[in-house]
């Protein structure tokens, strides 16, 4: 059930962001990327597990770092990075002892990225352009 919630949270936030036209610009995706890889960091956190916080910040700097790339390279580089943080999420008890995660979350993490990753490609197949960086502009 946690993965049909928060598809369609991610769904429903994709839609809200195109009509509002705060994608309109390459930086929200990446952006989004960036903070979704955060949350394990919080949860390392909370949980008070500074052994669980190193580990994950290798992870984030993974995920921040695809993220960079697609803003400068191409959007479809941030479709990948959420598509794997997905599986990421679906393979993190395995990976990661953190005692800050909920147990829920795993499963509803894996859901809103594979919803995320597949709105954005959506809007990618519907506006080829977006998905390359803008040349500079010259005054």
């Amino acid at each position: 059930m946690g993965l049909v919630i928060s598809a369609a949270l991610a769904l429903g936030v994709g839609l809200a962001c195109s009509l509002a036209r705060f994608d309109r610009e390459r930086v929200f995706y990446p952006t989004l990327m960036i903070v979704i890889a955060l949350y394990y960091a919080l949860f390392a956190v909370i949980g008070g597990a500074p052994g669980a916080l190193l580990a994950e910040s290798l992870a984030i700097t993974v995920f921040a770092g695809a993220a960079l790339a697609g803003f400068r390279i191409n959007l479809w580089i941030v479709v990948a990075a959420l598509a794997a943080h997905g599986l990421y999420d679906a393979l993190h008890g395995a990976l990661i002892h953190n005692p800050g995660v909920p147990p829920w979350w795993p499963a509803f993490c894996l859901g809103y990225d594979l919803a995320a990753a597949g709105y954005l490609a959506v809007l990618l197949l519907l506006s080829p352009p977006l998905s390359q960086p803008q040349t500079k502009r010259t005054a």
